[in-house]
């Protein structure tokens, strides 16, 4: 069960081009394809007469073609031609169309009703076009879970001290009081951590030394994007309301979980920085950072995946939990509320 009307990530733009490109989001088959013009195309990735893929068939100008019995498909999903019997194409010889667009460098769908889709509705990336703040190449990262494991590890600034000791860990990640609050997009579960020494993944990256104050905000948003905000200022400058000063340091990890089905999901983040816009090395250092990071809690979520889907005891929760329960439920009324939606109209 998905909240369906919303904008998801389907993959880096760079990766769509004028090759058929099939993957399955939320459970659904759907092929890809630019037309001549770069326009992204999304379809049911099934041939309404005998169910082939249509990803198995090929493109000619701006539509698809059957590689069963050549009907052909236009952006719509509405079939263009039906070569064994033309003239008498069938009337149910239609695939359905997904909106796309292209925006901050992803390519994204909506999976609900197409009459809904909004495209002002699409997720802000903040500063994307600040030629002040500079951003690394991000990833992709196949996970073998439920993308709601994967909120719940973007929920929790705790299980850095223990997941990623050479990375985001640092003195307070264990022990230090957790703040849990509720907005209108999601959840936010943030701490301000004070006298302690930068992560090892940011020791190099501020722009000042010695101890820091450091804020972990860890927002997850609606469907499932999680903005993890890293802040580190000069030792007394940091804290609740206190202004930015010039030495502070932002990094935001913008990451987006994508379900493929129930038991897998597509994680894509890159990380947006107020600094060093044009530091390519500085750029690749990070994304070479993060992709360890972010392998070592795949390790991690697929395990939990299998330990809790074949427990032989009843699993605990911990205060630690409370932000990742808060979403979920939250989650679940808009779910709720959606599929009722559904069912009057129907």
């Amino acid at each position: 069960m998905y909240l369906r009307n919303c904008w998801y990530v389907a993959g880096w733009s760079r990766d769509y081009d004028r090759a058929l490109k099939s993957q399955k989001l939320l459970g659904e088959n759907v092929v890809f394809y630019r037309q001549i013009d770069g326009t992204p195309v999304a379809l049911e990735d099934a041939c309404p007469h005998r169910k082939l893929p249509l990803s198995m068939g090929q493109l000619e100008g701006d539509t698809v073609v059957c590689g069963y019995h050549g009907l052909t498909f236009d952006c719509t999903g509405k079939c263009t031609d039906s070569p064994t019997q033309r003239g008498m194409t069938p009337r149910r010889a239609v695939v359905r169309s997904y909106p796309v667009v292209d925006r901050y460098r992803l390519l994204w769908i909506w999976m609900g009703d197409p009459a809904l889709a909004n495209p002002d509705e699409i997720f802000e990336i903040e500063n994307f076009d600040n030629p002040d703040w500079g951003y690394t190449d991000g990833g992709i990262l196949p996970i073998e879970c439920n993308y709601l494991w994967v909120c719940d590890n973007l929920l929790d600034p705790s299980h850095v001290a223990w997941v990623h000791v050479t990375s985001f860990a640092g003195g307070g990640t264990d022990n230090a009081p957790l703040d849990v609050e509720k907005t209108d997009r999601g959840v936010v579960v943030s701490r301000w951590i004070s006298g302690q020494d930068p992560s090892p993944y940011y020791k190099d990256l501020v722009k000042f030394e010695g101890k820091c104050d450091r804020l972990q905000h860890y927002e997850m948003c609606f469907p499932a994007i999680a903005l993890n905000k890293s802040i580190y200022t000069p030792l007394g400058t940091g804290g609740p309301d206190k202004p930015q000063v010039e030495k502070t340091y932002v990094n935001i990890s913008y990451n987006f979980m994508t379900p493929v089905d129930e038991n897998n999901t597509q994680y894509i983040w890159f990380q947006h920085r107020n600094t060093d816009p044009n530091d390519k090395a500085i750029s690749e250092k990070m994304n070479a950072g993060a992709i360890m990071a972010f392998n070592e809690d795949k390790h991690v979520l697929e395990a939990v995946h299998k330990g809790m889907a074949d427990m032989a005891t009843p699993n605990i929760d911990m205060g630690l939990d409370l932000g990742a329960k808060t979403f979920r439920k939250q989650l679940s009324r808009l779910i709720e509320a959606e599929q009722k939606s559904v069912e009057l109209a129907e």
